[in-house]
């Protein structure tokens, strides 16, 4: 005999889980790394397209959503340029 058996040294448990578990562990921290990559430049995408608006851009869309006036507009617009 070899005198380890499938105890592991003889300690009382199978100790084969400990190196499942850490299988899984690193796994999981793997795909948790993968997701977290892709939400944060998903998300910095996002705020790379608003930085490019020009402040003209920015105004219209307001006028568009009905955020400001009319006047408000043509008010910023003149103070604009």
């Amino acid at each position: 005999m070899w005198g380890w058996g499938w105890m592991h040294g003889g300690y009382g448990l199978p100790f084969w889980w400990v190196g499942a578990g850490l299988r899984l562990l690193f796994m999981a921290a793997v795909v948790t790394g993968i997701v977290y990559l892709f939400r944060n430049f998903s998300r910095r995408g996002d705020w790379r397209s608003h930085r490019d608006e020009s402040p003209l851009e920015i105004l219209q869309k307001r006028y568009a959503r009905g955020e400001i006036s009319k006047e408000e507009f043509e008010e910023m617009k003149r103070n604009l340029g």
